[in-house]
């Protein structure tokens, strides 16, 4: 699961399917997205919160909005690397977006009363961990979003929609394993975070 560290320096800028060395610009259509679900961060939270939070249209609505977010993460992912897009501030940005997205549902979904409080709290300390271990190396390298850091995001963000939407309470216990699923997987890909982040700044003290 753990994937090689990039020193910064060592990063590709150039288009990766033709292997040229022109830089590629931030303003792209990958980074664009991801900037997008961020602003629909705040959209997302106005939805779920009208009409107390508990209207069947409205979550419907806030269950859309969510949903059309978590997949432009997929879309940004893929034209990134089909297209050589790949920039550094993607690489920042795009986890960033995730986390945003994540701890809104997860915040706005105990406020509310519908997800317990301990799930919010230890998905939130490990997602502000991990970009705060980022940004602590950011000087060595970038650890770019690895394959289970994405499975986690998946995971996640399948049970948060099925939290959001208004399903019958015979179908709950999926939602709530799901949900298990998803905080063992948090907890996991953290641990496995905080490994190259240490072998990173071991490699840049040893070289």
């Amino acid at each position: 699961m753990t994937e090689p560290v990039v020193p910064s320096s060592r990063l590709p800028h150039g288009n990766s399917t033709t292997g040229s060395s022109d830089p590629v610009p931030v303003v792209n259509i990958a980074n664009v997205l991801t900037v997008l679900r961020i602003a629909l961060v705040p959209v997302f939270l106005v939805v779920l919160f009208a009409d107390g939070g508990h209207d069947t249209t409205w979550r419907i609505g806030a269950t859309v909005v969510f949903a059309a977010a978590a997949i432009t993460d997929r879309i940004d992912g893929q034209l990134a690397r089909k297209y050589g897009l790949v920039t550094d501030f993607g690489k920042m940005a795009d986890p960033i977006a995730d986390k945003a997205l994540i701890g809104a549902a997860l915040i706005g979904l105990s406020i509310l009363g519908d997800l317990p409080w301990w799930v919010t709290v230890v998905i939130a300390v490990r997602e502000v961990g991990i970009t705060l271990v980022r940004f602590a190396v950011i000087r060595h390298g970038v650890i770019p979003a690895g394959r289970g850091g994405k499975v986690k995001t998946l995971v996640q963000s399948f049970a948060i929609g099925m939290y959001l939407a208004p399903l019958p309470d015979e179908v709950r216990f999926a939602s709530v394993t799901l949900m298990g699923l998803a905080v063992f997987l948090t907890v996991y890909t953290g641990l496995d975070y905080v490994v190259q982040a240490v072998r990173l700044r071991r490699g840049v003290s040893s070289s």
